[in-house]
């Protein structure tokens, strides 16, 4: 399954088992500015530590959410 409109630095952002494509209006940001973004739809990512890794010409960003402290 390939889209025809991705160039080889397109990014792919993951949360859990979401995954969503870098489109034109993400671009231009930082993998910060993308979480500030996406963290009103995911609020889980608001603290969550972000890896970045290659897989198959993508660029796979994924945000890890942290454990949240009780009380």
């Amino acid at each position: 399954m390939t889209d025809q409109n991705q160039n080889p630095s397109s990014r792919v952002f993951k949360i859990g088992a979401t995954r969503i494509v870098e489109d034109p209006s993400m671009s231009s940001l930082d993998n910060n500015a993308v979480r500030d973004v996406l963290k009103t739809s995911y609020p889980e990512i608001a603290n969550a530590t972000i890896r970045e890794r290659e897989e198959n010409g993508l660029r796979v960003v994924e945000f890890l959410p942290q454990p949240g402290r009780k009380g």
